[in-house]
Order: C-alpha cells, then structure tokens, then sequence
C-alpha cells in the first residue's frame, strides 16, 4: 500500500530512506505501476482516448436461468419452478415477477440465453471464463477484462482506471485463481479495490485518502519528496527506468491528493432520495459509487453482486443451509439486485451516460433444469443468461435460444470468448490487439476467431 507517513530507517547517499522509496515506487497493491502501459504506448499499441467505458455486474453464485431471464411457462412442474412470467417494456420478451424493477427498464437491455462454458461446474473455474474469457492453465493466469483496458488505455484521470467493488472474490470452493487481476500483465494491472461497505454510515475510503492524523502543513512537507526523487532519479543509468519510477511516484501522489478521486467516492454528496433509489445495502450503494466513478474517469468497474457462496445469502440457489433456498432469492436476493441494477440503468439514461458505458451481467454459469430434492438448482456451465445494457447494444431483444427445459443452447451458442470479445468491442478495440504474454509471447486480448455478439449491436 501506498505510506507516505511513515519513517524510513535507511537512507541512501540522496536521502531518501529505502522504506520511502519502495512504498512511492511499488505501487502494485493499488494497481498503480505503469511498465506495461508505457511499453505499450512506446510500441504504439495504447489505444487512443476516449469516453467509453464498462460496468461488470458479476452475479456470484449464478442466478438460476429457469427463475429469472429464461422462463419456461409450460414445462412440467420440476422445471418450471414456482415463479411466474410477466411482461417487460420490450415486446420480445418476458422475465420473472421476481423482477419487476428490470421488466420496467427492459427495454434498454438485451438478453443472451444461450451462454454455456465447458469447464468445470465450480464456481471459481466459472469466474475465470467469464471475467478473462478463458480457462487459466499451464500455469497462465491470463488478465480480466478490466485490466486488458487498463493495458490498453491507461488511467483518464487521477483515479485508477480498473476497480472491484466493494472487494475482489473470496473463497469459491476449488481452490482456483478467481480471474478478477492482472494475470501474466503483472500485478501492476490488478484493480483498485475498495475494501469497504459503501452502504456503512461511516463508509471511507482509507487506501485512497491521507490519513486523518495528517494535516495540510504535513502533506505539503511531503510534497519535498518530490525533490528528493528528482534528484535520486538523475543518478539514474537507465533512463527509461527513471521515467517509470518519476510516473509510479506522479500517479501514487496524484491520487492520494487528487480532491477529485475523494470527490468521487463520497456517496454523501448524492441526495437522499438518489441513495435510496439504489437501495441503502451494499449492492445497491456499490451501483451507485460505480456510476459515479464511470462519471469521474474509471474506465472499467466490476461489482460483484456477493463476495463468496459461503456462509451468505447468494444466488447459489441449492435449497438448502448452508446454501439458499429459492425462497431466499425470492426474498432478499432478487429484491436487492432488482432495485440496484434498475435504479443503475435509469441513472445512466438520466445522465445521457448509457449510450457510452456498457453494463454486462455475467455469471460464472446456470442451474439445473430440474428442480432438485431439496427444492433448490444445482451447477450448471451447459446452458444460461447474460443480458447487456448500453455501450452501443440495442436494448430489448432476445439474442439466441435454450431447450424446452432450458437445459443446452438451441440457437446461436455462446461462450465466455464472446462474451469479453463483446465488452471488448464495444470499448472500440481491434480484436486482432495483442498483448505481451508470458515468456515474451504475444498473447491476444481473445482468443483466435472469438467474435463479438454482434446482434446485440444492430
């Protein structure tokens, strides 16, 4: 993490202690460093700037399909499950009454039901095909999508350019990278994550703030260390070297005294009745503080809608302790989820913000078509649903098709290769982009032949 409070104990002949100098320099916990973005930039692959931009809503846990987006009305009973279809404001399609909020903004979104994953049926080997759009192996971890546009795009403003909130993926069960870093970009490309509750009463942010036993004479004390680096970095064989440490050190010090990074995570500022719009939970609160770091520069946020499927109420939807029940999605899940996302989409629209700024939800994969003894689903990669919003995709349609019991895909398959082909192209990347992999590899941003859902975009 990011100290400039601290007192060195060893100092070289500039006079900056070894404690300083690595704390300004290794900016890896906060996501900060920027070797591969200059090399990057050097080789003229940066790509150029503009206003696009990327919300990830990552449904921990995996909503059922068959209960939510891809309802089977006349299927027998232990398919169909309890709930029933309504009407949305797009004509094309029907969703649950468990979702009432999304049927009034379906419109602005279209439905994918025909994702599917040939990986294993465990949480965490779904979140790294869903998040990098392939499977880790050969000890490879290859980069979420937000850290691909952070490579690609560097920071816009003095915040950090990829976020996770309110916190990065906890245990899943296979003891598996979760996909939600940097991978083989290096740890420079991991998101900043936030590490907190923003619904909280007293919600900071103490990574990115000074501390409050600093004041205003200390920090601009500190500023002198600004000088010492300067003169450090001129002793300096490698030049290139130099200039990436004099960024590292202009990038930490930019956000931690930037009064638009604390601007923009202070959920205080928002009225009352915007607060609670999105619902005042996490999921709800971590909507909102994503639509205000897309306003403020964050190129690409993910939320994820739960932290881990263990010991909380998620979509893991087994029907039994110490997982959920259907009941429970009916009850505090898809109430909460409900009023976030459509609280999310109206604000977008408000603000004239949708248009540029693509909301995906994804999940790490389904539920069984047959209802289960315990009266919940169980894992199922074979076949689900994943809806995007805005960023140039046309809301309210359909896209692809599952069975009768919503079981395998019928029409127009899809797998996690397209989905981050899809985010990629609506960020406006060439998809041909290569990346420097392991080994000094190239390595593509997708794989080869993965194509964007284009029909999304038409």
């Amino acid at each position: 993490m990011l100290d400039f409070t601290g007192k060195g104990k060893a100092s070289n002949c500039g006079g900056i202690t070894r404690r300083d100098f690595l704390n300004v320099g290794s900016l890896t916990a906060a996501g900060l460093s920027l070797p591969h973005y200059l090399a990057a930039k050097e080789n003229g692959q940066v790509i150029k700037d503009d206003d696009r931009a990327a919300i990830m809503i990552f449904n921990l846990g995996a909503p059922s399909q068959l209960d939510t987006f891809d309802m089977k009305p006349d299927a027998p009973k232990e398919i169909r499950g309890p709930f029933k279809p309504i009407s949305t404001t797009s004509p094309e399609f029907q969703i649950s009454e468990i979702l009432p909020m999304h049927a009034k903004v379906a419109k602005h979104f279209s439905l994918v039901r025909s994702c599917y994953h040939t990986s294993a049926a465990v949480h965490d080997a779904g979140w790294q095909m869903m998040q990098t759009g392939r499977q880790f192996a050969g000890g490879i971890n290859t980069p979420h999508a937000g850290a691909v546009v952070s490579y690609l795009r560097g920071r816009k403003t003095d915040l950090p350019p990829f976020v996770v909130l309110p916190e990065t993926m906890g245990r899943g069960g296979g003891n598996l990278p979760n996909g939600q870093a940097g991978g083989f970009l290096g740890k420079g490309y991991d998101p900043f994550s936030l590490q907190a509750d923003p619904s909280k009463p007293d919600f900071k942010v103490p990574d990115l703030l000074p501390p409050p036993e600093i004041g205003t004479a200390r920090m601009e004390r500190r500023k002198k260390m600004r000088q010492v680096v300067d003169e450090t970095l001129n002793n300096f064989e490698s030049t290139e070297n130099a200039g990436l440490l004099d960024s590292n050190f202009k990038a930490a010090f930019r956000l931690m005294s930037s009064k638009q990074a604390r601007e923009a995570f202070e959920l205080t500022k928002e009225p009352k009745k915007v607060r609670e719009r999105y619902g005042m939970n996490r999921f709800g609160q971590c909507c909102l503080l994503a639509r205000r770091l897309i306003e403020a520069g964050v190129r690409f946020v993910t939320i994820n809608s739960f932290l881990t499927v263990f010991n909380e109420i998620t979509w893991d939807i087994h029907g039994s302790k110490p997982f959920t029940s259907i009941e429970g999605m009916r009850d505090i899940v898809a109430p909460m989820y409900d009023q976030g996302y459509s609280a999310l989409i109206e604000d977008l629209v408000d603000r004239g913000m949708l248009e540029k700024t693509l909301v995906c939800n994804v999940a790490e994969f389904g539920r069984t078509p047959k209802v289960n003894p315990a009266g919940g689903r169980d894992h199922w990669p074979q076949c689900f649903t994943c809806y995007f919003a805005g960023g140039g995709v046309k809301g309210g349609q359909v896209i692809g098709a599952s069975d009768p019991v919503g079981g395998v895909p019928a029409d127009r398959p899809v797998d996690p290769g397209n989905i981050i082909a899809t985010v990629f192209h609506s960020m406006g990347f060439d998809l041909e982009t290569m990346l420097p992999g392991p080994a000094g590899r190239p390595f593509g941003i997708v794989d080869v032949g993965k194509k964007p859902i284009m029909e999304l975009f038409s």
